[in-house]
């Protein structure tokens, strides 16, 4: 039953992703990503991380997805032809691309399953290990990754200033 889960919420996501690159409406790509980002969630519950698939809801397809349909609305983007008439190169290095995907789902379903490794639950919540972890070991990291998402926004906001008229003091 697992490996239907899987099978089911892996296709999900293959094929949406294919439609957030596929769509010439960045709208339709948009809703595409929220739906991955629902199903990389239901995987994540079926590895028994719900710490991991809550955070994914909250974050990706709750903050990071609004931020992306504010900046297609702030920057009104309209669709470009000009990105969706090169078929042939796509095919050229989608082409391959496919027939090594063909090849190695063909040499995994011949192989025997391999046994997954047992997680031993009785040392801790796995929130606790997480947060453990995130704070003494990659705290750096962490605090990094917080500086470049100001930088980022600082950076939207002075770009979205240049847009807007400014309005005379009264």
């Amino acid at each position: 039953m697992e490996h239907l889960f899987f099978g089911y919420f892996a296709g999900v996501i293959a094929l949406t992703a294919v439609f957030v690159v596929a769509f010439r409406n960045p709208i339709y790509s948009a809703l595409s990503l929220l739906i991955m980002f629902f199903h990389v969630a239901g995987l994540y519950v079926t590895l028994h991380a719900e710490f991991l698939a809550a955070v994914q809801v909250i974050v990706y397809a709750g903050a990071i997805l609004v931020l992306y349909l504010f900046v297609v609305m702030l920057l009104n983007l309209h669709r470009d032809d000009r990105y969706h008439s090169q078929w042939r190169a796509a095919a050229f290095v989608g082409g391959p691309l496919l027939i090594e995907f063909l090849v190695l789902l063909a040499g995994s379903l011949s192989a025997p399953p391999a046994a997954l490794p047992r997680i031993d639950m009785e040392t801790g919540d796995n929130t606790l290990a997480i947060g453990e972890t995130l704070f003494s070991t990659y705290l750096f990291p962490f605090e990094v990754a917080s500086l470049i998402l100001l930088v980022a926004m600082i950076g939207a906001i002075v770009l979205a200033k240049r847009e807007v008229p400014e309005t005379p003091a009264l």
